[in-house]
C-alpha cells in the first residue's frame, strides 16, 4: 500500500507517494491529458514494463545529459509539446532523475505561463532529496545552473524499485546527498545513518526508511524557507566544494560523491580553521570515505579548484567566500571566509593528502 507525505509551498500542498507498484500503476492508467519527459535510458531498461506509457501520443525520450539540461536545447522541447498540442489544463510528468526533473520543471515554469508537473524519480539522488524544494536549474552557454525557477510539482511517486538497475555510483551518490541531510539533522542522525551504511546498500526497506527519513528532514527546512533565503542555505553543506571538484574534475567525479568529498573537506577545513573540531572530522570521515572510495586519488588541479570555489553562486562581496561548515558541536551554518593563503593551503593539503588518508 502506497505511503504519502504532504509537502506545503507556495502553490498549495503537494504529495509525496512511496509505492514499489508506482510504474506498473502508471503504465495501467496513462492519462490521456499527459504529455511524457523520459529518460532515454530509463525508457530503454523498463521498455516492457512502461509499454502504454512508451506508446502514448506524447512522449519525448531525453538523453540525461547536461548538455540536454540547457537553455539551448528548451527550443526543441518547447516544440514538441506545441506539436503535441499542450494546453494550460494538462500536465506534463517527468521519469527520470534531477536532468529530466530540471528541463520537466523548467518547462512546467514558462510554458504557457505554468502547466502542473509530475514527478517519478527514478534516481536515488532525486528520490532522497531532489525531488521535493521546488528548484529548477538549467544552463546556458558556460554558466551553469544560472537560471531556474521554484516550481513545486503537484505529485511525487517514490519506488524503490527503479534503484536495482542503478550503477553502484549512482547509489552512492545519492547516500552522499542523504549523508548531508543527516549530518544537518545533528550528531545522532549522522550517527545512526552511518551506523548503517551498510544496511542501506544490501536491505531495500532499510533504503526506504532512509529515504523517507531524508526527505521528512528536507521538508522542515523547505517549509519554513521555500526560496532558500535563510535556513535552508545550509542544505548546501559540502557543495562549494563539491560544485568546485566537479569543475576541475570535468565532472569526472558524479555529483554525489563530488559532494561527499566536499562534506569531508569542508569538515577538515572547519576544524583546521579552529571553527569546528578535529573529533568532529575524524567521527564522521569513516563513512565518508567508504561513500568516495575510488575517488580519493583522483586528480583534482588545485588552481581550477580555487577557480571554481571564487566563482561560486554563495559567495557574497570580493575577496570572500561563502561557506556551510559544522562548529564544534556538529552544527552546521553558513558564513564569509577569506579567499587567501590561508585557505589555499588548507585545500591542497586536503586534496593531496588527507583525501586518501585512512
Amino acid at each position: 500500500m502506497s505511503e504519502t507525505m504532504t509537502i506545503q509551498s507556495h502553490k498549495g500542498p503537494y504529495t509525496v507517494h512511496f509505492d514499489p507498484n508506482a510504474l506498473e500503476s502508471l503504465n495501467a492508467n496513462v492519462p490521456a491529458d499527459a504529455h511524457f519527459l523520459v529518460d532515454a535510458h530509463v525508457a530503454e531498461l523498463y521498455a516492457d514494463r512502461m509499454a502504454k506509457i512508451l506508446a502514448h501520443r506524447s512522449v519525448l525520450q531525453i538523453d540525461a545529459k547536461e548538455t540536454n539540461k540547457s537553455l539551448e536545447r528548451m527550443p526543441d522541447y518547447v516544440a514538441h509539446l506545441v506539436d503535441k498540442g499542450l494546453r494550460r489544463d494538462q500536465r506534463l510528468i517527468a521519469i527520470g532523475g534531477g536532468i529530466i526533473q530540471d528541463i520537466t520543471c523548467f518547462l512546467s515554469a514558462t510554458m504557457l505561463r505554468g502547466v502542473d508537473w509530475v514527478f517519478y524519480p527514478t534516481t536515488l539522488l532525486a528520490q532522497a532529496d531532489s525531488c521535493i524544494g521546488s528548484k529548477s536549474s538549467i544552463n546556458s552557454g558556460s554558466a551553469k545552473n544560472i537560471l531556474g525557477t521554484f516550481t513545486p510539482p503537484r505529485e511525487v511517486h517514490i519506488s524503490t524499485d527503479f534503484l536495482g538497475t542503478l550503477d553502484e555510483r549512482d547509489v552512492r551518490s545519492g547516500i552522499g546527498e542523504m549523508l548531508k541531510v543527516h549530518v544537518i539533522d545533528g550528531p545522532d542522525s549522522f550517527d545512526r545513518i552511518a551506523g548503517d551504511y551498510a544496511r542501506i546498500l544490501a536491505e531495500p526497506e532499510v533504503m526506504m526508511g532512509y529515504i523517507r527519513r531524508s526527505l521528512n528532514i528536507k521538508k522542515a527546512y523547505i517549509e519554513r524557507d521555500e526560496f532558500d533565503q535563510g535556513p535552508r542555505n545550509v542544505f548546501n553543506y559540502g557543495h562549494s566544494f563539491g560544485h568546485a571538484i566537479e569543475a576541475a574534475t570535468d565532472f569526472a567525479i558524479p555529483h554525489g560523491i563530488a559532494v561527499t568529498i566536499g562534506m569531508n573537506m569542508a569538515n577538515y577545513v572547519a576544524a583546521k580553521l579552529e571553527v569546528g573540531s578535529e573529533e568532529n572530522y575524524q567521527r564522521m570521515q569513516p563513512v565518508m570515505r567508504k561513500n568516495y572510495a575510488g575517488f580519493e586519488t583522483h586528480p583534482v588541479p588545485l588552481d581550477a579548484f580555487m577557480t571554481a570555489l571564487s566563482r561560486d553562486k554563495k559567495n557574497q562581496g570580493a575577496g570572500s567566500v561563502t561557506l556551510i561548515l559544522a562548529d564544534r558541536s556538529g552544527k552546521v551554518s553558513r558564513d564569509k571566509y577569506p579567499m587567501d593563503d590561508t585557505l589555499r593551503g588548507i585545500c591542497r593539503d586536503y586534496l593531496e593528502t588527507a583525501r586518501a588518508a585512512a
